[in-house]
């Protein structure tokens, strides 16, 4: 009897081992290359965290970037499935010239995801009151920067006469150097942010977000042979995101950080919680991965405002919603 129940235990383990491995085997790799790790993207590690991808027989493994354009750089050598990134940079792809450029399939930010931080607290603050400062904005043609040019000139303010708006200081290290001393004000994303305030090293004034309006912000994009060949797969990518989406518009703040917490150890529950905070107060995540026309328009509006847009691209030649649309079904 000892021995017939040692060798039903033995079947049983194997068969579960099997059935395990036999699901690992099944699911497909898809290389997913992120513009850089950032809480701004909560919807897109939810998707991970909460098991959406592998319900739909996707094993997502991630790279970072460290900017749009090697990104985007990785996307058009073939060495990422998708690409999340600015939609600024398929804009300057096509003004390049380059016919088999890259297309939009999806959109998982609406919003810049920055917060203006000055050095000390301003309940009463106006961008106006800007004038004759100076501004640590970001990379010259980076949206984040051309946000920002664009908000200012809104308020009446034109960079580089009204205000000096620094563009020769690295994404990464523009916290480090507004510790440091230089400038007035930067524009920071969280959970930088948080931590300034936290720490007292500086204090959140506004959202550059909610004062510019919904723009198509951070995008995922595909080659136009992967969107041809593989329209399979998009579908299960964008309908495991429009489920995350949906996930984060109904939990609450703090179960949203708890999803988040396996891509960023280093930051606490109370941090990552802030965040969310931010972000749901900011209206920064979409609810769907279709991009609309009417925030495209506005997205070429403020390229233009930079004095970036060479050329103005139809939305449809960048642009193609027919899976998000489908995934959503």
């Amino acid at each position: 009897m000892k021995r017939f129940i040692a060798v039903f235990v033995l079947l049983v383990f194997l068969s579960c081992l099997f059935t395990s491995c036999k699901k690992e085997e099944t699911l497909r790799v898809v290389q997913l290359n992120e513009v850089t790790r950032s809480v701004f993207y909560a919807p897109q590690y939810v998707a991970i965290s909460q098991g959406f991808f592998e319900e739909e027989g996707l094993q997502i493994e991630i790279t970072t970037g460290g900017g749009s354009d090697k990104t985007m750089t990785a996307l058009l050598a073939g060495q990422a499935d998708i690409g999340l990134m600015g939609p600024e940079t398929g804009v300057y792809v096509i003004n390049e010239g380059k016919e088999d450029h890259p297309i939009i399939i999806g959109q998982l930010t609406k919003c810049d995801g920055s917060f203006l931080m000055g050095r000390v607290a301003e309940p009463e603050f106006a961008w106006e009151n800007l004038k004759g400062k100076t501004i640590i904005g970001g990379r010259r043609g980076g949206m984040p920067m051309m946000t920002l040019q664009y908000v200012l000139r809104q308020h009446g303010l034109e960079p580089g006469v009204d205000l000096e708006v620094l563009d020769n200081i690295q994404f990464d290290l523009m916290g480090g150097a507004f510790e440091g001393g230089t400038g007035d004000y930067v524009t920071l994303f969280e959970p930088i942010a948080s931590l300034f305030e936290m720490n007292s090293k500086g204090f959140i004034v506004a959202s550059v977000g909610k004062a510019s309006g919904d723009v198509p912000y951070t995008t995922y994009m595909v080659s136009q042979s992967k969107l041809k060949n593989d329209p399979a797969l998009i579908e299960k990518f964008l309908r495991a995101i429009y489920r995350a989406q949906k996930w984060v518009a109904n939990a609450t703040d703090e179960e949203v950080a708890k999803a988040m917490m396996p891509f960023f150890p280093d930051a606490s529950l109370e941090v990552l919680t802030s965040v969310a905070r931010n972000y749901r107060a900011n209206d920064s995540w979409k609810g769907e991965p279709v991009m609309f026309e009417e925030d495209y328009n506005r997205l070429l509006t403020v390229i233009d405002s930079a004095g970036e847009l060479k050329s103005p691209v139809p939305f449809e030649k960048l642009v193609d919603n027919t899976i998000a649309a489908k995934a959503m079904k």
